[in-house]
């Protein structure tokens, strides 16, 4: 934690920055596909931090993607108006047989995309809520500091 918390709110660079790289590493470490390399990537182009981006994506990459599976179904599929438990139970089945040729179906995008509604709302609400809870603890932080 001591180390988090020197790597991160002690960077040379203004609080803005510093939480905007991390709420985008968080956003790219949730979305499915993208992660450290995106993070950087984002954060070289939107010119912020980049080692606070990289440390929300490592934070969050892949493995709290598959915790917010059932979120982003949920929230996917509400916003498609879709019924989630159909989501749910296609994605179950898909898995159970999985086949590279079944990914190039109509009835499988019916599944994808929902989901991948969702996890870019969850990705989006989630950088949105670090950003602001990071850019708090980063200016009180400082402000201890002087």
């Amino acid at each position: 934690m001591k180390f988090i918390y020197i790597k991160l709110f002690r960077i040379n660079d203004t609080p803005q920055r510093i939480a905007l790289g991390l709420g985008l590493g968080v956003f790219s470490g949730i979305f499915p596909g993208t992660g450290p390399l995106a993070a950087l990537f984002l954060a070289l182009i939107l010119r912020v931090n980049r080692a606070s981006a990289l440390l929300g994506s490592l934070l969050t990459n892949t493995w709290l993607s598959f915790v917010t599976f059932m979120l982003a179904a949920k929230c996917g599929s509400a916003i498609l108006k879709v019924s989630w438990i159909d989501v749910k139970q296609g994605w179950d089945s898909f898995l159970k047989g999985f086949h590279w040729q079944d990914l190039f179906k109509l009835s499988v995008l019916k599944l994808i995309f929902p989901v991948a509604v969702g996890y870019f709302v969850v990705a989006i609400c989630a950088g949105l809520l670090v950003y602001l809870v990071s850019l708090i603890i980063v200016i009180v932080l400082r402000r201890q500091d002087k």
